[in-house]
């Protein structure tokens, strides 16, 4: 006989008892919508073929999609450059150039959307020949204090031109407490700092370097991102970030790592930050299009799980699709 006093169904039986019980929600507030963007004149956006749905923008498309997002209700976009294979070197200079690609889109929606928060990505990768994110000596090690040094600078580009928040996606040790100390020199000390804590060596990520032509030349990123086998040492990384002063502390990737989301959420009281990545974006796209799932159904449930397991802010390329089917009503 089942026991008349534990029926958890009862708390099931129509939309508004369940919603009584509904324990996460998500909205268009907590997106960061991605965006890539290139300054080639010759051509205008260049669809990405393994991500579809999106491009490398011109600085026209660039305009167009956030308008388009700002109505979706996104409040947030993330910048990544393609940058033209002439301007990356060793040295990695054109990252902070005050006229470079990024501090030039900043200026440009800033300009256009003043409430707009425009977060930038703080590497060294898409401007390094090497490929890496950080410098890279004769013998091929990553240097990690030399790398500091040129991050310093690419923040201090991107918050003079008018960035919300530097997020560094290096894992170079110390660089947030060194990122902290340089923006404030400068008088820069309502720029946030979001940290790419837990960023681990992921397959996931495959897209992404094809959008921006920045695959390492040679080796891989182990020796600075993190071991996918890894739980505790993510926690340790919050711990240091925090100390050294960030805003906001990272999971990439998000879906094969949501026992990190997790176990951060449990550890610290800062805002978390969760990245679905162009390979997860990828899957679903491709699965969705072949017929074998209802994208919409996955995609807002995939969001959800992300939530659920901790997240505040998620960086997502499905943010416009997302932000619009919720304003539909849908229930992930």
């Amino acid at each position: 006989m089942i026991d008349q006093l534990s029926r958890p169904r009862r708390n099931r039986r129509n939309a508004v008892v369940r919603g009584f019980h509904r324990e996460t929600w998500l909205g268009p507030e907590h997106f960061v919508y991605p965006l890539f963007v290139h300054d080639r004149t010759d051509v205008g956006d260049v669809p990405i073929v393994s991500m579809p749905g999106c491009s490398r923008l011109s600085f026209d498309g660039l305009l167009t999609e956030v308008e388009g997002a700002r109505a979706d209700g996104i409040g947030a976009v993330v910048l990544f450059p393609a940058v033209a294979d002439a301007l990356k070197t060793r040295d990695a200079a054109e990252a902070f150039n005050p006229q470079g690609l990024i501090p030039r889109a900043v200026r440009a929606l800033k300009a256009k959307f003043p409430g707009l928060v425009v977060i930038t990505d703080v590497a060294l990768d898409p401007y390094n020949a090497d490929g890496h994110d950080g410098l890279v000596a004769d013998d091929g090690r990553i240097l990690n204090d030399e790398t500091i040094a040129v991050l310093c600078k690419q923040a201090v580009c991107h918050a003079e031109a008018g960035a919300d928040i530097v997020s560094p996606s290096d894992m170079m040790d110390g660089r947030v407490q060194a990122l902290r100390e340089a923006l404030d020199a400068r008088g820069h000390t309502e720029v946030g700092i979001l940290s790419y804590t837990a960023k681990y060596a992921s397959g996931f990520y495959g897209p992404f370097r094809e959008a921006l032509d920045s695959a390492p030349r040679f080796g891989d990123k182990k020796t600075y991102q993190m071991d996918p086998a890894n739980a505790r040492e993510a926690l340790r990384e919050v711990e240091l970030d925090e100390a050294e002063g960030a805003d906001i502390v990272m999971v990439k990737p998000a879906g094969p790592f949501l026992d990190i989301i997790r176990r951060l959420r449990e550890h610290t009281t800062l805002p978390i930050a969760a990245y679905q990545v162009s390979g997860e974006y990828a899957m679903l796209k491709a699965a969705s299009q072949n017929g074998w799932l209802d994208e919409r159904r996955v995609v807002l449930e995939s969001l959800l799980g992300i939530r659920r397991a901790g997240a505040d802010v998620i960086f997502t390329y499905y943010a416009r699709q997302a932000a619009r089917w919720l304003a539909e009503g849908v229930k992930p």
